[in-house]
């Protein structure tokens, strides 16, 4: 049996998944997955019995992924899951960015008497805005997200151009071919008439937009932020606005200092507030924790290598540990002293860990729990558990 514990709300549709014979949800204080949506967990105490964590998002900052991957424990996120809503969203700041449109409803608002039309056509002109078409719109960062909004911005006529150096083959097929490709973000900061980044918050990228950066932009530039708030350095950019250094600054994200600035529009991080953003994610934290847990195979994970193994044999170890010379070697031969043979092995690694499948023809369940003791106490291997091949599971 096992147990998942839920924090925030999560929606039912995902939760869904576990009403089966094998599994409960917050039924018990040792559960072996969570699933939850923002909830920080950096000074939560997780117990032992935690095998995997499955952020409903795409963002993991508020997890300790390195504590976590320093104990076993397999952090998933929901790539793509939430990424039309928010695709969505950047699209229409972008036409607020330039169509006073909010400004203009909440002033008509405000009129009174017989006459309200002809007052709206007398005023109007104060509402006056440009428009995208023929813009230059740089798009940092060609994930899910950021393609969708190359994509859709170019469908609105503008000229969009991307930079991201690692963008994946998968994206590389979505993205329409007039997206013009940026050999360096100078280029993107330099040209754009508006920028929005969509990379995501890493020590590397922190404060990605700083003084610097603000400084090559054009003083009517339009920056928007929908991915995570420290991407932009604040201060900097409250002063690059008010200093009339960039046109406009649009943010997800509140931040005290952003307020009543007539050239910032700060949103309360409404990105992926959908319902169908949040089903979605639910169902796909769902999923790929479920099928991490019955069958040990890995996938959207942050901080261990995807693995997938079909699992045909009987049993089988999933072994995390050190990613270091000769691990392969100690793991069979532990397996071979107690005279079991090995069906079939993989082994991916990510940086400083590894992860193994190894998958055997034993049914004695004596036998396999000696074997995986024994692999548990060898040199640099952090966690060791045995699955059972009960009958096909569809996912």
């Amino acid at each position: 049996m096992f147990d998942i514990k839920t924090f925030n709300a999560i929606a039912p549709e995902g939760l869904a998944r576990f009403n089966t014979p094998e599994f409960s949800v917050d039924q018990t204080e040792t559960p072996a997955g969570i699933v939850l949506r923002s909830e920080k967990l950096h000074s939560y105490d997780f117990p032992s019995s935690v095998l995997g964590v499955a952020r409903a998002g795409a963002g993991t900052n508020n997890i300790p992924v390195q504590k976590c991957t320093e104990n076993g424990i397999v952090v998933f996120n929901t790539p793509g899951a939430n990424a039309n809503a928010v695709k969505e969203l950047v699209v229409a700041c972008l036409l607020l960015s330039v169509r006073p449109v909010l400004k203009g409803a909440n002033w008509v608002q405000t009129l009174s008497g017989p006459d309200i039309e002809s007052q709206a056509e007398a005023e109007k002109k104060q509402f006056a805005g440009t428009e995208l078409e023929g813009k230059r719109l740089g798009v940092i960062g060609l994930g899910a997200i950021g393609a969708m909004v190359a994509n859709d911005a170019y469908r609105l006529g503008m000229d969009v151009t991307g930079y991201d150096p690692f963008v994946s083959v998968d994206t590389a097929w979505s993205i329409s071919r007039r997206v013009k490709r940026a050999q360096s973000m100078d280029e993107i900061f330099t040209n754009c008439d508006f920028i929005t980044v969509h990379v995501p918050l890493t020590e590397n990228t922190h404060h990605l937009i700083g003084k610097d950066e603000l400084a090559k932009m054009k003083e009517t530039a339009v920056l928007l932020n929908f991915a995570r708030g420290e991407l932009v350095d604040t201060d900097a950019v409250v002063e690059a606005v008010n200093q009339g250094a960039i046109g406009n600054f649009v943010t997800d994200f509140a931040d005290e200092r952003l307020l009543h600035n007539e050239k910032i529009m700060v949103l309360p991080h409404l990105g992926a507030s959908t319902e169908e953003a949040e089903i979605n994610c639910a169902k796909m934290a769902a999923r790929t924790l479920k099928k991490f847990l019955e069958t040990g195979n890995i996938k959207r994970s942050v901080n261990f290598p995807t693995v997938e193994m079909a699992f045909n044999s009987p049993h089988r170890f999933t072994i995390i540990h050190k990613n270091v010379p000769n691990m392969l070697g100690q793991i069979s031969t532990g397996i071979a002293d107690l005279g079991i043979n090995i069906d079939t092995m993989i082994n991916r690694s990510r940086d400083d860990y590894a992860y193994t499948l190894v998958d055997i023809a034993e049914t004695d369940e004596q036998k396999i729990a000696d074997v995986a003791e024994k692999i548990q106490q060898s040199e640099n291997i952090i966690k060791v558990r045995t699955i059972k091949n009960n009958e096909a599971v569809s996912y």
